[in-house]
């Protein structure tokens, strides 16, 4: 399970919630291509990546929390998905190469970071000249779950902070009842 702004996801109840496969297929995520899960938790969009993008891509997944990288590693191993590169570290200071990365996908996270904007300009370092950043996160909704209402980004606000970073903001559209997605470029 993904923990999320303290709040445990497991996969029946984000499959609820959002198709993966179809905000994979929003960034146009294809076979052969690299893709970095920023804020990875436990690889719920990394496993779903490491298939689409298969053998000749590549997924970069990172996360500040050792234990979940540990569950990723597992699953990964279990499901023979060698192509899949987990990283313990903080988004703020991980950069994993320049023009390299295909599609960057925050979950649930981009709220979380201490300092959103360094995290961003790592992301676009990181991304191809064509390439997409994908942020999917909670609307800033009264809801029993999910992070607290003070801390969630609005579309509005997510938006600001990519185009703030240097980025067109391409789609934004809802992913179900409680989560919105944002599609940008370079």
């Amino acid at each position: 399970m993904a923990c999320h702004g303290g709040f445990s996801l497991d996969e029946e109840t984000r499959r609820k919630w959002y198709s993966p496969e179809q905000i994979l297929a929003l960034a146009s995520l294809k076979a052969g291509m690299v893709f970095a899960d920023v804020g990875s938790g436990d690889g719920f969009f990394s496993l779903l990546a490491a298939e689409v993008v298969g053998l000749a891509g590549k997924v970069y997944a990172l996360d500040a929390d050792p234990e979940a990288i540990s569950r990723l590693k597992r699953e990964a191993y279990k499901r023979n998905l060698t192509n899949i590169h987990a990283t313990v570290g903080k988004a703020e200071s991980v950069v994993f190469g320049q023009n390299c990365v295909d599609v960057v996908l925050f979950s649930m996270v981009l709220h979380d970071f201490d300092d959103p904007a360094k995290v961003l300009q790592n992301a676009k370092l990181m991304l191809k000249p064509s390439a997409v950043l994908v942020d999917l996160d909670w609307k800033k909704n009264q809801m029993p779950f999910g992070p607290p209402m003070q801390i969630r980004f609005s579309e509005e606000k997510a938006s600001e902070l990519l185009k703030t970073a240097g980025f067109q903001v391409m789609v934004i559209k809802d992913a179900g009842p409680h989560h919105y997605v944002v599609l940008a470029k370079k």
